[in-house]
């Protein structure tokens, strides 16, 4: 088994050590390892077009990991209250929406927005003064947000859920007994004890988010983000600055995936002890 185990390890991550040794070739091939050098991190980082993207992922990160954060804290809140059979299909759903593969995610956004935008241009043109200087709703830095924040909001929830059902309700009956408002108690009491959970959700949010490129290729519109640059790129082949770039993604996504779970590990030998 011990075998097997670094076997699944190896095929995994073989390919991606390999993307991260190639990134410091000095030739102009990919395949081609051709000395050391760091001049495609240079150039990649001084590509305004890598650059443009680069915001553009992140803003468009930040923006939905705090909307599926701000969401995803309210909807764990509340389903604490919810038992029998309603609080099943809820947890069924949850888990489904996590379930369901990015592609159904992107098409059916796409479809719904693609609907909604042609639903509402025209009454909005019509309420304008000027029809033809009425703006128009279309796909965009709004969709991708929109999108990301629905696909993330699910995890932030199983993950603020696990910690809202380990907490000390004790504490809060005890807020409440002194006159505490029920946002005093949330603010004073639940907010602090949920906290390392939500900001853990956030940080996850944020790194699924950053990286998608199945969703965003849908609903992107004329925005570019970092995946779909790179894909874009590879299709007229694959270059050590595009090496470069996957490489500085990879270990920013690590590095916030760490943080989120040593954030969580934390927590919990908090809990427990």
């Amino acid at each position: 088994m011990r075998f097997y185990a670094i076997a699944v390890y190896l095929f995994l991550y073989i390919p991606i050590g390999v993307i991260a040794v190639f990134s410091f070739n000095a030739g102009r091939y990919a395949a081609q390892l051709q000395g050391f050098s760091t001049q495609w991190y240079g150039k990649a980082l001084s590509n305004p077009f890598v650059m443009e993207a680069l915001q553009t992922s992140a803003t468009v990160a930040a923006m939905s990991a705090t909307l599926a954060t701000v969401a995803g804290t309210l909807a764990a809140l509340a389903l604490q209250g919810v038992t029998g059979k309603p609080r099943m299909i809820f947890d069924a759903l949850l888990y489904v929406a996590v379930m369901v593969p990015g592609i159904v995610i992107g098409i059916s956004t796409l479809i719904a927005l693609v609907t909604l935008f042609d639903w509402l241009n025209p009454m909005i043109a019509a309420l304008w003064p000027v029809a033809e200087n009425a703006p128009k709703l279309q796909m965009g830095k709004g969709s991708l947000i929109a999108a990301h924040g629905m696909f993330t909001m699910a995890l932030v929830v199983i993950i603020v859920r696990a910690r809202v059902a380990g907490m000390d309700r004790s504490l809060m009956e005890a807020s409440a007994d002194l006159g505490a408002t029920p946002f005093g108690t949330f603010r004073q009491v639940t907010l602090p004890q949920i906290f390392p959970a939500i900001l853990a959700g956030f940080l996850l949010a944020f790194t699924f988010s950053f990286d998608d490129f199945i969703i965003a290729f849908f609903v992107a519109g004329s925005e570019t983000t970092l995946p779909i640059y790179v894909f874009s790129s590879i299709r007229r082949g694959v270059t050590p600055e595009i090496n470069a770039i996957g490489t500085m993604v990879l270990a920013a996504s690590l590095l916030i995936l760490i943080i989120a779970q040593s954030i969580l590990q934390r927590d919990r030998r908090a809990k427990t002890g």
